[in-house]
């Protein structure tokens, strides 16, 4: 705590519990619910409590998505009588490598089993969030929306004794201002922190403990995605189409979705893998593009855009994944990594790895411990099914990186041939902000502009996210040398920021003396973690905001 508030407010409060969740997702609010679930079956009572930053559960939750329910049905087998929002089942899937005016389809017997999708559902992730929130609070979870986790508390032995919410009421200046709050300290035996990919807090537990190491360096892809309503003519409720191909070059990882929801809904998305190496590709403006192909745009013609929005999505899978525990604490969900990118599904990793942690936990709080390492954890994830599933995928991303003729050769061989069980492992060495190649080296991209029919700029994207950030506030994106923006981004990179944030966040502005500035509209951000992910001199830094700041995800 800054020495200057403790002496001006004394203390922060404090509050105690047996556990504490970081992040109110799929992975967190599954932890929750299985410690509770634990402690009813054996006739126990513990404290469980969940932080979430968004203003309310499932606000800030992005996903496709499709899903499999296998994990939903492990935690809670009557999810239907009980009004799970998995109302549409997938009845069709069709697989398309796009070039710029044509489409070849994959005939169905040939589609690996990764890419089928009987016996999944189509849904809104944040929809199931919140129902997921509500089964937490029936149990007796406390929730706190709006109370970004911004401190990691640590005990005198070095371990993890809990996290600390931010201050409110601090100004532009740091100041505090007249509606200053102290945040407040809450203190647990266990530390679950779900953050999602690219957690604030997880980077810290990452260098603290080391956690990486001996691992691939993590990989990620950036999603955006629209939700329109269309024509009834050409809506199909249940169809799954996947893309790969253009607009993309054959270098690029990337591909996209298009799920056919209830109500003449489609969720359309587009994924970039963020070890790109072009400088001017714009991943935003590869969506904008990708709509207009004659596949697809044949649905979207005559529909309306609903909400946008973006996020960072971890594509490591196994060969990535890091420790997953600490002393008093561990990693769930996307803040690890469980994604299954061949799949292009994480939430029922994100569910079931939250049912693994809160297991160890609850043996180790019966059996009177605390803050060690929960070693049955990642003891039970290397038995799982789980495990399995990610293991077959291990080498799917790092095909990409030798183009996508031999990625999709390569994986018909592994999960169609082999069915996953290959006798290679390909391991990454580059971090993806490594991969940005100097502007002298490549191409410049011409994107079209946009028509406001199909396809969009920033701005009118970023107001339809219902994205709002308190105005007074310290900036949650700061830089750590502010002459690197220009001295080397610009210089060497074409200043790629302006075209990797998918919210208009980052711009170059000419001074009075005609010199370059890097302007930073923080207002903007939709907490996707690009820039932190992405900037290729590692100086940008972003941290959780005032409570409740960021997007509003609507059915997304």
């Amino acid at each position: 705590m800054d020495p200057k508030l403790l002496e001006q407010y004394g203390p922060r409060e404090s509050m105690e519990y047996d556990v504490v969740v970081v992040g109110g997702g799929p992975a967190g609010l599954s932890t929750a619910i299985r410690l509770k679930q634990r402690a009813q079956e054996a006739g126990k009572e513990i404290s469980v409590c969940v932080l979430e930053k968004g203003s309310e559960i499932g606000a800030h939750i992005l996903s496709g998505a499709v899903m499999d329910p296998q994990a939903l049905t492990e935690l809670i087998p009557d999810w239907k009588a009980l009004g799970a929002p998995l109302d549409t089942p997938v009845v069709e899937d069709r697989f398309l490598f796009l070039n710029e005016t044509g489409a070849t389809p994959t005939p169905s017997w040939l589609l690996p089993a990764c890419f089928q999708n009987h016996g999944n559902y189509v849904i809104s992730l944040g929809n199931v969030v919140r129902w997921l929130g509500q089964q937490a609070e029936a149990l007796g979870v406390e929730i706190f929306p709006g109370f970004p986790a911004a401190e990691i508390l640590y005990d005198e032995n070095g371990a993890v004794m809990g996290v600390a919410t931010g201050n409110m009421g601090v100004g532009k200046d740091g100041e505090p201002t007249e509606n200053f709050q102290l945040g407040m300290e809450l203190h647990a035996k266990y530390t679950i922190f779900s953050e999602g990919a690219r957690g604030s807090l997880g980077r810290q537990l990452m260098r603290k403990f080391n956690l990486d190491e001996g691992r691939d360096p993590q990989a990620y892809g950036l999603g955006i995605k629209e939700l329109w309503e269309i024509d009834p003519a050409k809506h199909k409720e249940g169809l799954v189409i996947h893309t790969a191909g253009w607009p993309l070059n054959a270098q690029t990882y990337g591909g996209s979705f298009l799920y056919h929801l209830p109500n003449h809904q489609v969720a359309v998305g587009f994924i970039v893998g963020l070890d790109y190496g072009n400088p001017y590709l714009s991943p935003f403006e590869e969506f904008q593009r990708y709509k207009t192909h004659p596949s697809i745009r044949h649905f979207l013609e005559g529909g309306k855009r609903i909400s946008y929005g973006a996020r960072a999505i971890t594509a490591g899978g196994l060969l990535a994944l890091p420790k997953l525990v600490f002393k008093g604490g561990a990693l769930v969900g996307c803040e690890a990594g469980f994604l299954n990118v061949s799949r292009i599904k994480g939430s029922h990793a994100a569910i079931k790895s939250g049912m693994m942690a809160a297991d160890a936990a609850f043996d180790a709080l019966v059996a009177e411990r605390q803050r060690d390492e929960l070693s049955a954890y990642p003891a039970a994830f290397e038995q799982s099914w789980l495990h399995e599933e990610l293991n077959k995928a291990r080498n799917f991303k790092q095909w990409f990186k030798k183009g996508l003729t031999v990625a999709t050769i390569m994986t018909g061989i592994e999960q169609k041939l082999l069915g996953g069980k290959m006798p290679w492992t390909i391991h990454r060495k580059k971090a993806d902000h490594e991969c940005l190649l100097p502007a002298a080296q490549c191409q410049p991209i011409a994107y079209p502009k946009p028509d406001g029919k199909l396809t969009f700029d920033r701005l009118s994207s970023v107001f339809i996210s219902n994205t709002n950030h308190e105005e007074n506030q310290p900036a949650h994106l700061t830089l750590k040398d502010p002459s690197v923006p220009v001295g080397i981004n610009l210089s060497e990179y074409a200043g790629p920021e302006q075209r990797y944030c998918p919210a208009g966040v980052y711009e170059f502005v000419k001074n009075e003396d005609e010199s370059e500035r890097l302007q930073i509209n923080a207002q903007n951000c939709v907490h996707c973690k690009t820039c932190d992910i992405k900037d290729p001199t590692q100086n940008i830094v972003w941290v959780t905001p005032e409570g409740g700041g960021g997007p509003n995800y609507p059915n997304m």
